[in-house]
């Protein structure tokens, strides 16, 4: 008698697993976006063009002004928030200008509708075609509400910039919410294409171990002490100018800084004081350096393009945060250290994806 040969995905797979190659290939594009508008939101940061728009209009603001009379309006509408008449003082700002402002927050604010869009439509017609394997219609739902709400912290950490009594620049605990949903999205995405692809080959998903918790949990608070550094600007505070050491290792001339605000707390010294929210960030650093090098070790035998590329990760990351502040916050280097910020989270889910699935 001759045996059956069953094929091995046969036997493994459940029923109902849809596309998931499909599926990966579509999330990955999608995760690709994000890092675009993690990388924009760096650059309309810090070319002070996150207050150029002054209304939110989910529909019409797609389109930019078409005419003069649409840029004069606005461009009045622009001058009567805190940013424009505190930061142009009398000599004021012409409507050249203006335009490039509002050119770089109208790109942000378009590739989040183009990011809605690539998500939500394929979503439907993965869904209508029943391509979606079981268990996983949640998840996804659950990452187009997070891309949802995305869209109204954004709106959110605007409008902390247009009242008239604000600064002249949004709530810095605010940006930070805006820049770790964006991150924790990216995650998601990486982790959900990650499980797909190995969905296609037969495998399980892999679920998160408990040192590849504690690996998100401390470069996520590494990237909130950055986002909180990059919404006060404290970058600046170190000094300024190429490879002078009083602006790295030493925060002018000093390791630990001088000039910290304790009057109202540690607590609210550690998240609104620029010296300390500094301090924290540049050390802990190192912290989130030693967990990464034991993820990149951990899974380097049988997964080594993610060790590789978690190492390549923090190194350059580490080396642009440097030159960044060496260089007085020059905008190409904090442009650049923003985004390799994100692909080290993307990094970081492919090595934690890949232990959790060497544990299971």
């Amino acid at each position: 008698m001759t045996a059956k040969i069953i094929p091995l995905e046969s036997r493994t797979l459940p029923t109902g697993r849809g596309r998931p190659l499909a599926l990966a290939r579509w999330l990955f594009m999608v995760a690709a976006l994000v890092v675009a508008i993690v990388a924009v939101g760096g650059i309309t940061r810090l070319t002070e063009s996150g207050l150029s728009i002054t209304e939110w209009k989910p529909v019409t603001g797609t389109l930019p002004p078409l005419n003069d009379a649409q840029w004069q309006a606005e461009f009045e509408a622009y001058k009567q928030i805190p940013q424009y008449t505190r930061m142009n003082g009398p000599a004021g700002m012409t409507l050249e200008e203006y335009k490039f402002i509002y050119f770089w927050e109208w790109v942000h604010r378009l590739i989040a509708r183009v990011i809605g869009l690539a998500f939500a439509l394929p979503l439907a017609w993965f869904w209508m075609r029943g391509a979606i394997p079981v268990g996983f219609k949640p998840r996804l739902v659950g990452l187009l509400a997070l891309g949802g709400m995305q869209g109204v912290i954004g709106w959110w950490m605007v409008s902390s910039g247009l009242d008239s009594g604000a600064d002249v620049k949004v709530a810095h605990y605010r940006l930070a919410t805006h820049l770790l949903v964006a991150l924790t999205t990216l995650f998601g995405l990486v982790w959900t294409a990650l499980d797909m692809r190995a969905l296609a080959r037969g495998e399980q998903p892999a679920r998160i171990t408990r040192f590849g918790a504690v690996v998100v949990a401390v470069l996520f608070l590494q990237l909130f002490f950055g986002a909180l550094v990059a919404g006060m600007r404290a970058g600046y505070v170190a000094g300024a100018g190429w490879f002078e050491w009083s602006a790295w290792p030493l925060m002018q001339d000093r390791l630990f800084p001088a000039g910290i605000d304790w009057a109202r707390g540690a607590l609210h010294a550690v998240i609104n004081d620029p010296f300390l929210t500094h301090f924290i960030h540049r050390w802990w650093a190192w912290v989130a350096v030693a967990v990464l090098v034991v993820l990149a070790r951990k899974v380097r035998r049988d997964h080594r393009p993610a060790s590789i590329a978690i190492h390549s990760a923090f190194g350059i990351q580490i080396v642009l945060g440097i030159a960044t502040v060496w260089s007085g916050v020059a905008l190409w280097l904090a442009v650049l250290h923003q985004l390799t910020g994100a692909l080290l989270v993307a990094a970081t889910a492919w090595g934690v994806h890949a232990q959790g699935r060497r544990q299971r």
